[in-house]
């Protein structure tokens, strides 16, 4: 099969994640979580005592960052400034930090030139929210999954077992948030490209996602 360049956006927990690798693995492709590099961003300036609108700030940060995936023993790890930040950018502080920052123009603007580095080649699975529709408008093939709102904070809390002591009430409190901060900033907001595959996963399995996704690919 060609190498593609292939996009697959979505709100938080809609089964992007495991989707995206799944299917980069079976047409053996790099597969890259773009919202781990939003996080990245988040977790560095949370360190440096940065406000989410400090956009000075922010600016000066970015232009000190060296932000890349590598694959290891344990999979794709992401490292910032050569330091493994993997483990550290899934608490519920960083998601809704990465959130507001992912809203400033500094900051997509500088991870946009990394973003579209990172496909020049194609042989790519991105997975984000604006990859279809600013990122790479030009994809092969765009994706756009979905789910039911309960379905997604009830995966989100299972996520989060044993990592906080959210409650389910407050996980879809949180995940209400950040779908609204996300679908309503005017900069690169959340919504499928014109030209996506949209794709519900509330009552589909992983596996069947992923099928579906390969017909159409198949067929291109």
């Amino acid at each position: 099969m060609r190498r593609l360049l292939v996009t697959i956006d979505g709100p938080a927990s809609a089964g992007k994640t495991t989707v995206s690798r799944m299917l980069a693995h079976r047409l053996a492709h790099k597969y890259i979580d773009t919202g781990a590099l939003y996080r990245g961003v988040a977790l560095a300036a949370i360190s440096a005592e940065l406000n989410s609108d400090d956009d000075k700030g922010l600016e000066k940060l970015c232009r000190t960052l060296k932000i890349k995936f590598v694959t290891g023993e344990q999979g794709l790890r992401l490292l910032l400034n050569d330091a493994d930040i993997t483990d550290k950018i899934r608490t519920p502080e960083i998601t809704m930090f990465a959130s507001a920052v992912s809203a400033r123009p500094v900051v997509r603007g500088y991870l946009l030139d990394l973003q579209r580095e990172m496909g020049q080649e194609k042989g790519v699975v991105f997975e984000g929210r604006d990859m279809g529709t600013v990122v790479f408008p030009d994809a092969d093939i765009k994706f756009y999954l979905d789910a039911s709102h309960k379905t997604r904070s009830l995966r989100r809390y299972r996520e989060l077992a044993g990592k906080t002591q959210q409650t389910l009430e407050e996980v879809e409190r949180d995940m209400a948030r950040r779908d609204k901060n996300d679908s309503t900033r005017d900069l690169a907001p959340l919504k499928p490209a014109k030209d996506a595959i949209r794709i519900d996963s509330t009552e589909l399995s992983v596996k069947t996602v992923v099928k579906l996704m390969l017909s159409k690919i198949e067929a291109l």
